[in-house]
């Protein structure tokens, strides 16, 4: 088959936490629902005042789509920070560090999608703290 249709009713979220005491951001994995073969791709709903974790991966290129409220993205080491609202894109080059947060009082849910398909192999940094 040429294509694979996933309903936005469909999707399975699992529970990500990065931040101890934090609420647990939510993930669907797009890659295995949508059946990618040289891409990977992943919906998260980030509660209010959650943060994923600060890192940059070495061979894949990052391109974060805010499908609804406020992306708060930091950029670069140091981190240049960017408060982007729905419909904003950024990509990402490999070796480029980012860190996803969500400094709102709203739900933010971003499409995260990746290229080549790797998993493996990013470097982690500390986070930097409000900014």
């Amino acid at each position: 088959m040429g294509y694979h249709v996933v309903n936005g009713d469909d999707h399975e979220y699992e529970e990500r936490t990065f931040v101890e005491g934090q609420p647990p951001r939510l993930a669907a994995d797009v890659t295995t629902s949508a059946q990618l073969t040289q891409s990977r791709g992943r919906i998260w709903r980030y509660p209010p005042h959650t943060r994923g974790r600060r890192h940059a991966d070495r061979v894949q290129e990052e391109v974060f789509v805010v499908l609804s409220g406020t992306l708060t993205m930091l950029l670069g080491h140091p981190p240049e920070r960017f408060d982007l609202p729905p419909q904003s894109v950024v990509a990402v080059e490999p070796m480029t560090s980012l860190q996803a947060r969500n400094e709102s009082e709203e739900e933010l849910v971003l499409y995260v999608y990746g290229a080549p398909p790797e998993q493996a192999g990013a470097e982690h940094f500390d986070d930097p703290g409000d900014l």
